[in-house]
């Protein structure tokens, strides 16, 4: 075992290029975030683990089924948009929401040291899924919201080893999550952007 950031795929290492974002690379990155909710200990947050294993399943189902067309996210929705039932693109879209929104917190947890994490990941769902839910699934999240954990204790889990190793020493792991952020940031705003330019759905 290691400390988190370096045993879950960093989004900075999902590869890039003029065809688009690497599927596979993606839905393992995606998966640490999974992993990262995991991490808060919050039973709050299991309907948002459950969203985002769910939307993470309808993508690969996707790829797995038509592998040779969906090397990227791109060619992924270009090739199911030709199809009346669209559960990928939809799946992805709602992915990309939840990925936006734990993006969102992070950073806004990063850019104070003194913002609780209650504090930070309403400020993420305002500006990301909030708009998209019901009034009762805002209300799961309320209680999600209340119930996190401290910063402190949350961020000495991020820079833990379970092995028993010593810690990652904090500007080591502020740079690791900053890359992090940074590198999901830019990835859901391309989708975001492509989504729009498409008439896929609002991300």
């Amino acid at each position: 075992m290691a400390p988190f950031l370096e045993s879950v795929k960093s989004f900075a290492d999902v590869p890039v290029t003029d065809d688009g974002v690497d599927t596979l690379t993606f839905l393992e990155a995606a998966e640490g975030v999974v992993s990262l909710f995991k991490l808060l200990d919050n039973p709050a947050f299991t309907p948002v683990v459950s969203d985002l294993r769910g939307n993470i399943t309808k993508v690969h189902d996707r790829y797995s089924s038509h592998s040779s067309e969906s090397s990227t996210l791109e060619l992924l929705l270009a090739s199911e948009a030709r199809e009346k039932k669209r559960p990928a693109t939809e799946g992805l879209m709602w992915l990309l929401r939840g990925l936006s929104f734990t993006c969102k917190a992070l950073q806004t947890a990063q850019a104070d040291e003194k913002t609780e994490l209650s504090k930070a990941f309403t400020t993420g769902y305002e500006g990301s899924l909030k708009q998209h839910h019901n009034f009762v699934v805002k209300g799961v999240f309320a209680i999600a919201m209340k119930a996190c954990p401290y910063r402190k204790d949350f961020y000495a889990k991020l820079a833990s080893d379970p092995a028993g190793g010593p810690p990652v020493p904090q500007d080591k792991l502020n740079e690791e999550l900053n890359k992090w952020l940074d590198a999901l940031d830019k990835i859901v705003d391309r989708m975001r952007k492509l989504y729009k330019e498409k008439g896929y759905g609002e991300v």
